[in-house]
C-alpha cells in the first residue's frame, strides 16, 4: 500500500525515529551504557531523545562529563540543572585531578581539550561501561564522517578506521570482547541545521551562550576568543565588546565565538542555513593542529 503524503515521516521525524531506535537497541543489548553529556547542544538533543525513548520511565543509564576545568560556567550550570530536573546520575571525570597528581601535564598552548582522552578512557573502564553514547555527527568533520553508528573500540579504547563493521538495513553489531567497548552515535545522520530545527520543533532549552549576546572578545588565528581566566589576550591582541554567539561549546580557551544577531532559535536556523563552514571548522582551534588532528585523537580514544 502506498502511503499518502500526510502519512509520510518528515525529515526530522525520520531522524528522531532512527535515533530513538538506536538508543533503545543499546539499552536492550548492552549491560552498562552511559551517555556523554556536557551541556552542549548535541548532547542536549541526544539526552532529550533518550528521555523520549523511555518515557514515562526515567532514563535507564547514567550520564558522564569529562570536565576540562576550562568549561564555560553557563554550560556547567545548565548541565547541573538538567541533571537535577531529570533526576539523572552524573559521573564527572576531571582533567584537573590528573594534572594535580601528575598523570597529565598542562599543554604549552594552555588548552585542555586534547587532555580529555585519558580521563575519558579511565572513566569508561573504571565504571565498566560497555556502550558510550556520543553526540558526534558525520557533517562536523572528516574523521567523524568515517565512523559507523556503532564504533568498536579495542581494549585500549582506540579506534581503527579500517576495522569498521557494515551497518546494512539499520542492523547494528554490538558484539565485543571483554575489555572492549562500543561508542554509539545516534545523531550520525543529523546536520547542524537538523539539530536546530529539532530544537525549535521540540522547544528544547539550551545554555544562553548559543544565542547572540554582548561579550568581551579578542581575535586570535581568525577566531573570536572570549576573555576569561583561561583565555587571556596576548601582546598585540585587542579586547573588544562584540555581539557574538557560540555554535559549539568546548574548552573555553580554544573555542571561538562568531559575530551574530541571532537571538532566537528561528534566527539561528536562518543563520545556519546560510553558512558554508561547519561549526567545528569555524570555531575550534584544537581541530586546526593538523589536517588529520581529529582522526589522530580518535585513534587514541577521543570522542
Amino acid at each position: 500500500m502506498t502511503l499518502t503524503d500526510d502519512r509520510r515521516l518528515t525529515q526530522l521525524q525520520w531522524l528522531e525515529s532512527e535515533a530513538i531506535h538506536i538508543i533503545r537497541e543499546v539499552a536492550a543489548e548492552f549491560e552498562r551504557p552511559v551517555l556523554l553529556f556536557s551541556g552542549g547542544k548535541d548532547s542536549v538533543v541526544m539526552l532529550h531523545l533518550a528521555t523520549k525513548a523511555f518515557w514515562p520511565s526515567p532514563v535507564p543509564f547514567p550520564v558522564m562529563h569529562v570536565d576540562t576545568g576550562h568549561n564555560f560556567p553557563e554550560v556547567l550550570a545548565f548541565r547541573d540543572a538538567t541533571v537535577e530536573r531529570l533526576n539523572l546520575r552524573l559521573e564527572v571525570v576531571a582533567v584537573q585531578d590528573y594534572i594535580d597528581d601528575g598523570r597529565l601535564r598542562e599543554r604549552s598552548d594552555g588548552t585542555r581539550n586534547q587532555l580529555q582522552t585519558q580521563p575519558l578512557l579511565d572513566g569508561i573502564t573504571g565504571h565498566k561501561f560497555d556502550a558510550v553514547f556520543g553526540g558526534g555527527r558525520r557533517d562536523e568533520e572528516k574523521a567523524r564522517a568515517k565512523e559507523r553508528v556503532f564504533s568498536l573500540r579495542d581494549e585500549f579504547g582506540q579506534w581503527d578506521p579500517r576495522n569498521q563493521r557494515p551497518e546494512l538495513w539499520n542492523l547494528y553489531n554490538g558484539r565485543h570482547r571483554p575489555g572492549e567497548h562500543v561508542r554509539v552515535f545516534p545523531l550520525s545522520n543529523w546536520t547542524e541545521l537538523d539539530i536546530w530545527q529539532y530544537i525549535a520543533a521540540e522547544n528544547i532549552a539550551l545554555p544562553e551562550l548559543y544565542y547572540a549576546h554582548q561579550r568581551e572578545v579578542f581575535e586570535r588565528d581568525g577566531m573570536l576568543i572570549s576573555v576569561s581566566d583561561v583565555s587571556l589576550p596576548r601582546d598585540g591582541e585587542t579586547v573588544e565588546k562584540r555581539q557574538v554567539r557560540y555554535r559549539t561549546v568546548g574548552d573555553a580557551s580554544c573555542t571561538g565565538a562568531v559575530e551574530s544577531d541571532a537571538v532566537t532559535v528561528e534566527d539561528v536556523i536562518v543563520e545556519v542555513a546560510a553558512t558554508r563552514i561547519t561549526e567545528r571548522g569555524a570555531t575550534r582551534a584544537d581541530d586546526r593542529a593538523s589536517e588529520a588532528a581529529m582522526e589522530d585523537r580518535k585513534k587514541e580514544g577521543y570522542f
